[in-house]
């Protein structure tokens, strides 16, 4: 059932309970935030997500209570509104707190940011102040690979690898620009800055979609006005207050109390 909420956007309410027609089964691929389980089906996944929390390359570990369900609600969400923007997703439904169920990816080896404000890796690679405004977005692409704490590269590195076709950099570059165009305006109008977020890419089949998570491991957050940090930055940087602020993003994105 689509329901309309304060902020101005409708999204399709998910009932944080287990569904019972989808058999989880074999664990394949366990993250830092995520686990994968195959199911009956062979086209469809189960993405649990974790509590756990690292950052600095996973230099930095802990855990912050509830973060699994925040992150996996606050997807649920934006996934459905990135496909009514024309941009596809491997999300199919969420089936309870924790779970997701989505189309099984050939995962692409580069993790795609996009920068409206300076912060963090930005500011640390050029030297420069947190909070300025650029004038344009910034795409990046890194290579991922946590032994090398995912370089930043170009496409022409990606090309040279074998990572993907100059058509599947190109695909992924507009999809990314696109995602990046509906959540400025979405969390625009719940008095939030998007500084900037990454994302992951897949193939199903010769098709690229959208993969993993968008949530507040993912993107920083800041209020207006304020700045107060919305994310994880608040547990890479020991600001406190850590599961409220991810409690807030969910109240703000859903439009109703976690």
């Amino acid at each position: 059932m689509w329901m309309q909420f304060s902020n101005g956007f409708a999204y399709l309410l998910s009932e944080a309970k287990n569904d019972n027609s989808m058999t989880k089964l074999k664990l394949i691929y366990e993250g830092k935030a995520k686990k994968i389980f195959e199911t009956d089906d062979p086209a469809l996944y189960i993405q649990e997500f974790k509590d756990d929390a690292t950052a600095f390359n996973a230099l930095k570990r802990g855990t912050i209570t509830g973060k699994g369900a925040v992150n996996n609600k606050i997807s649920s969400v934006l996934f459905q509104h990135v496909e009514k923007e024309g941009i596809p997703t491997h999300f199919v439904k969420q089936l309870s707190d924790r779970e997701m169920l989505i189309r099984k990816v050939q995962i692409i080896p580069l993790e795609v940011t996009v920068r409206n404000i300076t912060a963090g890796g930005m500011s640390k690679l050029l030297g420069i102040e947190e909070g300025i405004r650029l004038k344009e977005p910034v795409y990046e692409i890194h290579y991922k690979k946590d032994a090398l704490a995912d370089p930043l590269i170009n496409e022409e590195h990606a090309l040279a690898l074998g990572l993907a076709t100059r058509a599947e950099l190109e695909t992924i570059r507009q999809y990314a620009l696109r995602v990046n165009d509906f959540l400025r305006k979405f969390f625009e109008k719940l008095n939030i800055d998007l500084v900037d977020f990454k994302l992951e890419f897949g193939r199903a089949g010769a098709q690229i979609i959208l993969a993993d998570e968008i949530s507040p491991d993912t993107c920083r957050f800041w209020e207006k006005g304020t700045g107060r940090k919305l994310d994880k930055d608040r547990f890479r940087r020991d600001l406190g207050d850590v599961e409220s602020a991810y409690q807030e993003m969910l109240e703000k994105v859903t439009g109703k109390l976690g």
